[in-house]
């Protein structure tokens, strides 16, 4: 007799939200699959259907991952589930809901009518290095102490110039930052400091804004650039879900 594997019937989880939620509707989940609503008391998750138990990140799963979540945007809070995250069952689901309610009812209170705003500023600037070189005497002179000797620079050195640089740097970005939470913080209801991503990165933040203020926040950032000269290029973007307010730590 020939027995068929049993199909892996799992819930690929796109959100949390409140039980009123309506359905987002059509095949617009991952793997072009329904997507639809699982509620459990006052909380809900937002789920399709999955016959994988793991999926990779790839460019059309993450683009479908994240169009759910923006649909849903439109219309409720959103607590978004990271990406990739898979149930066993319809049960687990469920069970995921009940377990984490109270946690999941705080956060949701925490964002709700809330969106968040991104602002990145880097330094437009061909060589940072050489830049922060001419805002910090210091810094020129032990630039030039070390590499206009007539000898190689010893790797002492270097590495006594490049922790200096260093400092510096995170010095003026501290200064800089400050300069712009000082603007924004009356726009925003939160900001989050995100750690720079790169040398040029002077500040990348994250800003919980009321979703009907974001002109607000917008205004906010130009009138925080004018503070700053064109060594600097700053870049607001969003709205998004929360993503930096809130802790989803499910276990599957």
């Amino acid at each position: 007799m020939t027995h068929k594997a049993k199909q892996f019937g799992g819930r690929y989880l796109y959100a949390i939200t409140d039980a009123a939620t309506d359905g987002v509707g059509g095949n617009i989940g991952v793997n072009g699959a329904s997507v639809y609503v699982i509620p459990e008391g006052p909380v809900a998750a937002v789920v399709s259907n999955i016959a994988e138990k793991r999926i990779r990140p790839e460019r059309s799963k993450l683009s479908a991952h994240h169009g759910v979540i923006k649909r849903l945007m439109a219309d409720t809070t959103v607590l978004p589930v990271a990406f990739g995250t898979i149930a066993g069952s319809l049960q687990a689901v469920r069970d995921i809901l009940v377990e984490n309610r109270t946690a999941f009812l705080e956060q949701l209170t925490r964002v709700r009518g809330k969106v968040e705003m991104g602002l990145r500023v880097t330094w437009d600037v061909p060589n940072i290095f050489e830049y922060v070189v001419h805002r910090h005497p210091e810094l020129a002179a032990l630039r030039d102490a070390v590499l206009g000797k007539q000898r190689t620079p010893s790797q002492e050195d270097k590495i006594e110039l490049g922790r200096l640089f260093d400092r510096l740097l995170n010095q003026d970005r501290e200064l800089h930052t400050e300069a712009v939470l000082g603007v924004l913080s009356s726009h925003c209801v939160e900001i989050t400091q995100n750690t720079p991503r790169e040398e040029r990165e002077v500040m990348h933040l994250a800003c919980l804004v009321e979703r009907d203020a974001q002109k607000r926040f917008e205004n906010g950032v130009f009138e925080a650039a004018k503070l700053f000269d064109n060594h600097f290029a700053f870049d607001f973007n969003g709205p998004w879900a929360p993503h930096h307010f809130i802790n989803v730590a499910i276990e599957v």
